[in-house]
């Protein structure tokens, strides 16, 4: 067969997208690096955008996500809660569940 599906998961709350690919790539990031300014910097996203995006996500789901240190001597950073982590965790599972179903139901009609 010359075609391949293509499925995308993400969470949603009343009709609207609260969590995916996106926001789970960033919140990694911060992880990584210790840094949102960083982690945004990586995806060529403006340090604002980035604020805003987790500042909306963190009303959305109704837990905050990170733990902010502002500057000073040692510097700032962003580091996950242990809900953020285990939003991660979740998603990720839930991603690669969802991803080998949809494959099964490719293989069970057209392969």
């Amino acid at each position: 067969m010359d075609f391949l599906p293509n499925c995308k998961v993400w969470i949603e709350k009343d009709g609207e997208k609260v969590f995916g690919e996106g926001p789970c790539d960033i919140l990694k990031r911060i992880k990584r690096t210790g840094s949102l300014r960083m982690a945004a910097s990586e995806i060529n996203m403006s340090y604002s955008q980035a604020w805003q995006l987790i500042n909306n996500l963190e009303k959305k789901i109704g837990f905050p996500l990170l733990i902010k240190k502002t500057g000073g001597e040692a510097g700032g950073g962003s580091f996950l809660t242990e809900k953020g982590e285990e939003l991660i965790q979740k998603f990720e599972q839930f991603q690669k569940d969802a991803e080998k179903a949809f494959w099964q139901s490719f293989k069970k009609y057209f392969v």
